[in-house]
């Protein structure tokens, strides 16, 4: 497909919301891309340098790496360097036009900048303003930075994998800027919807220890939900024996979770007398014995192929997957068929893949896609449509 020119779209969902993003890495830049997916007319203002992102391997072109060609999609860029004369003011010209604010500036800096809440709601108090960092700012860790492994170390996740594996590794993604990144969006819509429906204007605060600390207790406040000497941490997910099984010829995943699926699947492998074994005749019989269970399974499943296993589990309706590697993941028949990932000519950069939007929306079936655009490519633009005089930005001798 090819794509069109970048540009407030007026269409999708979010027609007519526009988003001022002050951010860098990964996480409030996310946040600010899946608004810009769904319609909003989202302004990236960046140093002169770029958002660090940009240049972050594969590339073909200075700042513009192959992550920031999609966590950058759908939105415009303005180049201010806030430090320099007019810089604040030019800032402030967009904030002005804004209906949300998304920054991940530690609060120190923004208040040395002058543009904390009080600063910003000044000039527009119907302005959501969305600030994120690493903890609460009024805790005793507030003046400290964090990036995604800080904040998995915090937030027990690192633990949670210790437990399992031994080793106090990292989940190999940055779970925490994206699971932050969404938090900070779906808070943004909840403000936008409580303004619309005669509210005001209000800051929003998203920690990210505090996101992430809820995001694991959901199932592993465990035993300390009800006890307040209890355990935390859910006995089947930390299980070390919670893995894939090995079938005649590769590996899957198969989940017998209901009883009923317990009782096919030990039909099928010919044991049916384990249906009623009592560590695991019912769902929780098999959660608190999943270190015996889980092995068990891994026993049986060595019984057939992958092949027939499908065949089996499909028809018993019974949850399995083959184990896939990320690139199989990506290109399987079901991720084509779905536009997940997809080809598309970048006005600079080429061809290039992109990764789709994953949520179908009935009313808005087919989400406009604008490319990234280069460092600064909007400047002018948007600074004008704020009522800006853009030479500020670039005193003559």
């Amino acid at each position: 497909m090819s794509e069109k020119p970048s540009g407030p779209s007026g269409r999708g969902l979010l027609a007519g919301v526009r988003v001022i993003e002050l951010a860098s890495v990964i996480m409030a830049p996310y946040a600010a891309q899946q608004l810009g997916d769904l319609g909003a007319d989202v302004v990236k203002v960046e140093p002169p340098a770029g958002d660090m992102t940009r240049h972050y391997p594969p590339r073909r072109h200075p700042g513009m790496g192959g992550t920031a060609l999609n966590l950058n999609r759908n939105k415009r860029s303005a180049v201010v360097d806030l430090k320099a004369p007019h810089g604040r003011d030019a800032l402030l010209a967009l904030l002005r036009t804004a209906d949300v604010f998304i920054t991940n500036l530690r609060p120190q800096a923004l208040e040395k900048l002058r543009l904390g809440y009080d600063d910003v709601a000044a000039v527009n108090p119907r302005l959501i303003y969305a600030n994120a960092q690493g903890f609460r700012s009024d805790s005793r860790y507030g003046t400290h930075a964090a990036y995604d492994d800080i904040i998995q170390a915090a937030s027990g996740l690192v633990w949670l994998n210790h437990q399992v594996s031994g080793r106090p590794h990292y989940v190999p993604t940055v779970l925490a800027d994206k699971v932050c990144g969404m938090q900070i969006a779906l808070s943004v819509l909840a403000a936008l919807h409580y303004r619309v429906h005669g509210g005001t204007g209000q800051h929003i605060e998203v920690p990210m220890a505090d996101t992430m600390l809820a995001f694991n207790l959901v199932e592993h406040l465990g035993a300390a939900t009800l006890e307040a000497d209890g355990a935390f941490g859910s006995a089947r997910s930390l299980s070390p024996e919670r893995r894939a099984q090995r079938t005649a010829d590769g590996w899957m995943c198969i989940l017998p979770h209901s009883d009923r699926n317990w009782r096919d699947f030990t039909a099928f492998v010919g044991r049916p007398g384990l249906a009623d074994d009592p560590r695991f005749a019912t769902g929780p019989d098999r959660a608190r014995n999943a270190d015996r269970f889980y092995p068990l399974l891994a026993e049986l499943t060595q019984l057939h192929t992958s092949a027939e296993w499908q065949e089996f589990c499909e028809r018993a309706g019974i949850a399995a997957a083959p184990v896939l590697d990320l690139e199989s993941a990506a290109t399987t028949a079901y991720a084509q068929e779905g536009g997940l990932l997809h080809e598309a000519d970048h006005p600079t950069e080429g061809p290039y893949r992109v990764i789709g939007r994953p949520v179908r929306y009935s009313a808005d079936p087919e989400p406009e896609l604008r490319p990234c655009p280069g460092i600064g490519q909007h400047t002018d633009e948007v600074l004008r449509e704020a009522g800006f005089d853009p030479s500020l930005l670039h005193p003559t001798g």
